[in-house]
């Protein structure tokens, strides 16, 4: 597997994982908004030259916002979901970022674990924030660089 900053070429192979893995999935031109910003990071992993997942965040000062992670369903749980969570983890350290958040639906459960297995902890509800079909989003945050 090799791990990479995304890119605009990418967004053939993403769009079709991104609709296979959520029932509103983000645009073409959602992702490409994202992608130019000098705000935003984002990975893709790739093996052979096929995108296996992807994971991006906003940065505002030493804060950072998970936007999305998402791995081929024929891939997951196998690491994959692990090991790009780590590497954008490790990434917005050096950056200096000290406090990532994200939110997850209340009933991801494989997603939940995945972040409280690498620290995150659960600091708020969002009632109804999803749809298709309503649900909460679980807030969590995860605190970098020792503090």
């Amino acid at each position: 597997m090799i791990l990479r900053e995304m890119t605009v070429d990418d967004l053939d192979q993403v769009m079709v994982l991104e609709e296979k893995l959520f029932p509103v999935p983000w645009t073409r031109e959602g992702f490409f908004t994202f992608l130019i910003r000098e705000d935003t990071l984002f990975l893709a992993v790739e093996e052979k030259g096929k995108i296996l997942g992807y994971a991006g965040c906003l940065i505002v000062l030493d804060e950072a916002d998970i936007l999305n992670i998402g791995v081929d369903p024929d891939r997951q749980r196998e690491g994959t979901g692990g090991f790009i969570l780590q590497s954008l983890l490790r990434l917005l350290q050096m950056q200096g970022v000290h406090y990532v958040h994200l939110e997850v639906r209340e009933s991801n459960g494989t997603a939940r674990r995945l972040y409280e297995r690498n620290g995150f902890a659960i600091d708020g509800l969002r009632k109804d924030y999803y749809t298709d079909p309503t649900e909460n989003a679980v807030l969590m945050t995860k605190t970098l660089n020792g503090r």
